[in-house]
């Protein structure tokens, strides 16, 4: 009997001590528990047909540093590969649609753990209207493998809601 009760304080203890692991984990800050490598899952954007605006199979990479950069670029995969075979000869048709079908911008982050927003300093981007703009995106869910941000009126004035998941 001594020995059965010895076994189950031991395996108490032993659950215990992973309990704080667990518990670490949930204390890290927005920031620590966002930074990495992030694929693009989907978005709650529209294009005017209603069609989903980044098409049917989109591809995306979303980088958060440690250091407070970022990297965010989206890409339709319908998009037109150029008949010239040389991107400074694309017809207009071919810019356009590679234009509309696509978007990427960089530069530094903070974020708010008390309002759960990440609020994005652009450099760069392909839509050159966002450079030197302060974005803001609320944080709706940041798991270890999902990372959800809801963006209040997105370049067509559209609330939008997007979904990554976690790559590294």
């Amino acid at each position: 009997m001594l020995r059965h009760k010895i076994s189950v304080v031991i395996a108490f203890i032993a659950l215990v001590s992973a309990l704080p692991n667990a518990a670490s984990a949930q204390q890290k800050t927005l920031k620590e528990r966002a930074i990495g490598a992030w694929s693009y899952v989907s978005s709650t954007a529209k294009a005017p047909d209603g069609s989903p605006f980044w098409g049917q199979n989109p591809n995306g990479l979303f980088i958060l540093t440690e250091d407070g950069h970022f990297s965010w670029q989206v890409f339709r995969s319908d998009r037109p590969k150029f008949a010239s075979n040389n991107r400074l000869n694309a017809t207009a048709d071919e810019l356009k649609a590679n234009n509309q079908g696509s978007l990427a911008y960089f530069g530094t982050y903070s974020v708010d753990e008390v309002s759960k927003t990440i609020t994005f300093t652009t450099e760069a981007s392909t839509y050159p209207n966002n450079e030197g703009e302060v974005l803001k995106r609320i944080i709706t869910k940041l798991t270890p493998d999902e990372f959800v941000y809801a963006n209040p009126a997105n370049t067509l004035g559209q609330a939008v809601e997007a979904t990554w998941k976690r790559l590294n």
